[in-house]
């Protein structure tokens, strides 16, 4: 065949056959976003401090099909209820803008969502839907008229008090142990609350003939308290007397609530010091109280330690020796200064200080801690025994307990600065972190324990201590979180500023600490009268402490 031939056969073939089929679509290609931004903050999950009306950015591979797309995102709030976006789109429609038409509301928790419905101008599919959660920024305008640093410290003090005053158990007049506990009654919180009450006859919230009332009220009915061996239990009924088991086991003497509650009855006992016979009379109670606990017996046999657990029913079981560095040093003291059962030095030596095992002398951001756990723990240790203690000065062979004291407040601090769980909200005017109540709970929180949630009372009830860095945070507290935070008797116990939570409770252990150290800061009020008790100045000085008031 020729090739002209060829060419004919060719051509007439293609043109009696039918057209090949074009090139099938290209197959719809499913995506996922190439990344987000929040306010140019990169992909999260959670984001925190969001702008009242944050730009919002999805990035596609590919060209995003328009249609789809104001179906697919929503805005929605946490409490319910949808948010208007306005939708854009830059670099050839391959990235989503979405803004909020309007502000949202302050510290306010938003749920964004963009779903699978969402498509690629090709057909293609998102993946897996997207769900963010934004928390939008805080308001920080004054929530209170602004008042001079005295009138906030007089104001706090004034309406923390009204939690062992208003709120006091009817009968017994003793502090109960948090705002929902009906008759249980706190051993060791009502010794804070009996030094609550004497600050607040200083400060004339109340008169001392009030105070005088209430206080033989307590007394009277401490004396006719059930106890084991002279020592209180943890809880008692605030009307009937009886112990109420704090836990299984714990259904007996509590030895360090017990020196919570005689710290604050021989602080009373200092102040009520006029010779009439009402305050003589309650004078010769409390010193019955006092003398009547048998600190000597909670050395368990003669042991070279106390014991902070004994019940009549389980003796020793809760087998819980008091060992340093904790909150437990004025159990120590106490039981040194005692007139009637007293231990000796090789007590607080071999079970307290376990020999200088009780030391530590790290540093944690360039700050030396002379005792304790690492980085310090809850700052309650810091609270608890020098509420009465006076820190400045005091000094023994284990220890300058002013630096130990100033010094552990300082790292909380500086943890909270710090921040490296990148916690919203911990800041160098919110901080402090120590026992309370926390979201479904109750935790001892620390920069080694933290949750992200803080109480007031750690850094309030150390003012003494960090008294520029304490007020920085009162001002927080209560100008910027004050409507959510301040409330009836003071601060409300913790809050999460992650979590969007704010504590619904009050505990006795919690608010006591800071009338007294916002006092203690002001006045020395209550440091002044304890160590002027001569049974501490005796138990001091027979464990080998040196302090300018001894």
């Amino acid at each position: 065949m020729t090739l002209f031939a060829a060419i004919v056969l060719v051509t007439a073939c293609s043109r009696s056959g039918s057209s090949p089929d074009p090139d099938p679509p290209p197959t719809p290609v499913n995506f996922s976003f190439s990344y987000w931004t929040i306010d140019e903050k990169p992909a999260l999950t959670t984001y925190y401090d969001v702008s009242r009306q944050p730009l919002i950015k999805f990035r596609l591979p590919a060209k995003i099909d328009k249609a789809s797309a104001s179906a697919a995102v929503s805005l929605t709030k946490h409490q319910g209820g949808t948010v208007p976006l306005n939708l854009t789109y830059e670099h050839s429609d391959s990235i989503l803008v979405l803004q909020p038409t309007q502000q949202l509301n302050h510290y306010e928790k938003y749920f964004l969502e963009v779903a699978s419905s969402l498509k690629s101008a090709n057909g293609g599919h998102l993946q897996q839907p997207v769900q963010l959660q934004l928390v939008t920024s805080l308001d920080s305008s004054d929530k209170y008229p602004r008042i001079t640093d005295e009138q906030l410290l007089s104001k706090v003090q004034e309406q923390t008090f009204r939690y062992f005053w208003d709120f006091a158990h009817p009968v017994s007049g003793l502090a109960r142990e948090r705002n929902t506990s009906g008759d249980i009654v706190t051993s060791g919180g009502s010794g804070f609350g009996i030094m609550a009450i004497v600050t607040a006859v200083h400060r004339n919230f109340i008169t001392r003939a009030q105070a005088l009332t209430r206080l033989q009220t307590i007394v009277a009915f401490l004396k006719n308290a059930e106890k084991v061996h002279g020592a209180f239990p943890h809880w008692l009924n605030g009307a009937t007397g009886k112990i109420i088991p704090f836990s299984a086991k714990d259904n007996g003497a509590d030895l360090v609530e017990t020196g919570y509650l005689m710290q604050g009855l021989l602080t009373a006992r200092q102040f009520f010091n006029k010779p009439d016979a009402p305050e003589a009379v309650l004078r010769a109670d409390i010193n019955q109280l006092w003398e009547g606990v048998e600190w000597s017996w909670f050395r368990k046999n003669n042991q070279q330690e106390l014991y902070w657990h004994y019940s009549a029913d389980l003796q020793w079981e809760m087998n819980l020796p008091i060992q340093g560095w904790n909150e437990c040093l004025i159990t120590y003291v106490l039981a040194a200064g005692a007139p009637v059962h007293t231990i000796p030095k090789s007590v607080y030596d071999e079970g307290w200080a376990r020999n200088g095992a009780m030391r530590n002398n790290n540093n944690y951001y360039g700050v030396k801690l002379p005792l304790g756990p690492a980085m310090g723990g809850p700052l309650f240790f810091s609270h608890y025994s020098f509420l009465g203690l006076d820190p400045r000065g005091l000094k023994d062979a284990y220890a300058d307990y002013e630096e130990q004291v100033i010094n552990h407040t300082k790292i909380n601090y500086q943890y909270a600065i710090n921040n490296p769980n990148h916690y919203f909200g911990y800041s160098d005017e919110c901080w402090g972190l120590t026992a309370s109540d926390i979201p479904g709970g109750y935790a001892a929180s620390s920069p080694t324990n933290d949750l992200g949630v803080i109480a007031p009372t750690a850094a309030l009830s150390s003012f003494p201590y960090t008294p520029s860095e304490s007020m920085k945070a009162l001002k927080f507290f209560y100008y910027v979180l004050g409507d959510k935070l301040f409330k009836e008797y003071g601060f409300a116990d913790a809050f999460s500023l992650k979590d969007i939570w704010v504590a619904d409770s009050f505990l006795a252990i919690d608010q006591g600490p800071i009338i007294i150290m916002i006092e203690n800061y002001r006045s020395g009020l209550l440091w002044n009268l304890f160590m002027s008790c001569d049974e501490v100045k005796t138990g001091l000085q027979k464990l080998g402490f040196t302090h300018p008031g001894i």
